[in-house]
């Protein structure tokens, strides 16, 4: 199927219940860098992204999921969120600011989850807040605003 935006958003038949969130210029940094992500609402205003398949590549040298890619995925679940939660077209918004807190090392080797949920929606801005999980605990929490695209 060929993609009628920058996103890939669509049920996905290997996780029933889930959809795609990706790029489909797969040279850029989502699917380049970070991996095939997966998104499921959850709530009334909350999202779970999935980074499916966390590998070496995105470690540090004590072994665990690299800070920088903690932060990459919150990120991305960001977006995905207001997208999925709002019906937000997410192409031209920008974030304003991530403050996140880690709180355990991330495991090596399986999925990586970002649950969030949306706080308020003004007109402009959206804030949210979350938490980075994995099966065996907390990895990170994390706040952010992003800001919507300009009207034009």
């Amino acid at each position: 199927m060929k993609p009628t935006s920058a996103f890939i958003h669509e049920l996905d038949d290997a996780h029933p219940g889930w959809h795609t969130w990706d790029l489909a210029d797969q040279t850029r940094f989502n699917p380049a860098v970070i991996g095939r992500m997966i998104i499921r609402r959850e709530g009334e205003r909350g999202a779970r992204l999935r980074m499916l398949d966390t590998q070496v590549r995105h470690s540090n040298l004590h072994g665990a999921v690299h800070g920088g890619v903690t932060l990459a995925v919150v990120d991305i679940a960001m977006f995905a969120t207001i997208y999925t939660v709002l019906g937000a077209d997410v192409a031209g918004s920008v974030t304003l600011d991530l403050n996140c807190q880690f709180i355990g090392a991330g495991l090596i080797g399986g999925p990586l989850d970002v649950c969030s949920e949306v706080m308020k929606e003004t007109g402009r801005l959206v804030f949210l807040r979350g938490t980075v999980e994995q099966p065996q605990g907390l990895v990170a929490s994390y706040m952010g605003t992003l800001r919507k695209p300009s009207r034009t």
